[in-house]
């Protein structure tokens, strides 16, 4: 029995913080949190996506909303296996369909995270994977002529992790790949409230600070906002006025390491390519960039001119999407690539 039969082609983009799910022909038909609700006794799953959102904080001792991914990679591989399940529910799919699906991959994984991926993906009802590198993909959906030979700078700040490529003929020719992303930034203006107003905030207060007052570069409108949390010495409910100064410098060691790595990536990208990217700029992808001001900064600190995604949070899922129509080239690839490595593998070097 052909089990694929009429199932339809399946894109991915499992993030840390949001998955979103591409159907060929379609487009997007899915964009919901990374997190699961479930019971710590029995296992059963309680909710996923927005619905276990809103239960972080807000469930009774044996049910646990958590995240199943951490730095853009699988932490918690029956959680995921559930997740993706559900996702793949939610695709209008024939009964007994299995989708052949290509899933994003920061470009900094190891062969047994990329291995963790599969095979949770196998396990959630897929009958074929391939894996696609997360800036690659952004630059696709992002418009960018990848196939030619002219080198296109991409930053991709994610939930958890920062992806810095410069992209050539099709291919990723330098890439630094940095476990810092947007909860970074959440967990840097928490313990700025914890450390100096002595306040405690849940996760979400932390975020929605970060994107009312957070900014990168100093000269953006100055806000306020009053903030409500738990004193610590009293553990009384406490109130304080925070403004977007304040929050820049709480930001400031996070920030200061992604425009690092984007330096530093510039630093080791071949003469000829580098000599592009004054020309082709740079593309800030991802939920990160829309910090206000972060492309002034990335301008400021390296003299390259940027440009935004026009839609930053969801051109890596469409870009995986447009991979969908190369999945057999894909697959070769992977196949010559694999038989190359077990060439190099068996082949005596040179005077051995």
């Amino acid at each position: 029995m052909n089990f694929g039969f009429g199932a339809r082609d399946v894109a991915i983009d499992l993030g840390t913080a949001n998955t979103l799910v591409y159907l060929r022909g379609k487009g997007i038909v899915a964009s919901e949190p990374s997190v699961v609700a479930i019971d710590q006794d029995t296992g059963e799953v309680h909710a996923v996506g927005s619905e276990a959102k809103r239960m972080i904080g807000r469930t009774p001792g044996r049910i646990s909303a958590v995240r199943p991914l951490r730095h853009g990679v699988i932490a918690d591989f029956e959680v995921t296996e559930a997740m993706l399940r559900y996702f793949m529910r939610l695709v209008d799919q024939p009964r007994f369909g299995r989708p052949r699906l290509v899933m994003c991959v920061p470009s900094g994984v190891t062969e047994v995270e990329k291995r963790a991926v599969i095979d949770a993906s196998a396990s959630a009802g897929a009958r074929q994977v391939q894996l696609i590198e997360e800036p690659l993909a952004a630059a696709i959906g992002a418009g960018l002529d990848i196939s030619e030979p002219r080198g296109h700078m991409v930053v991709d700040i994610g939930g958890g992790t920062t992806e810095v490529a410069v992209i050539s003929l099709g291919g990723i020719v330098v890439s630094e790949s940095l476990r810092i992303g947007g909860y970074e930034l959440d967990d840097a203006v928490t313990a700025h409230l914890r450390n100096e107003h002595g306040l405690a905030v849940g996760s979400t207060t932390a975020e929605d600070i970060k994107v009312t007052l957070g900014s990168a570069w100093p000269e953006v409108e100055d806000l306020e906002m009053e903030v409500r949390g738990r004193h610590l010495e009293s553990g009384l409910p406490r109130s304080v006025l925070l403004n977007s100064d304040e929050i820049r410098s709480a930001l400031a060691e996070p920030v200061q390491a992604i425009i690092d790595a984007v330096k530093e990536t510039l630093e080791r990208t071949p003469p000829e390519l580098a000599a592009d990217i004054p020309i082709t700029g740079i593309l800030l992808a991802g939920g990160g960039c829309l910090l206000r001001g972060f492309g002034e900064r990335i301008s400021d600190e390296t003299g390259m001119p940027w440009h935004l995604a026009d839609s930053p949070l969801t051109c890596v899922a469409i870009g995986s999407g447009m991979a969908l129509e190369e999945f057999n080239a894909m697959e070769t690839g992977d196949r010559m690539a694999r038989r190359a490595a077990r060439r190099a593998a068996i082949t005596p070097e040179p005077g051995a």
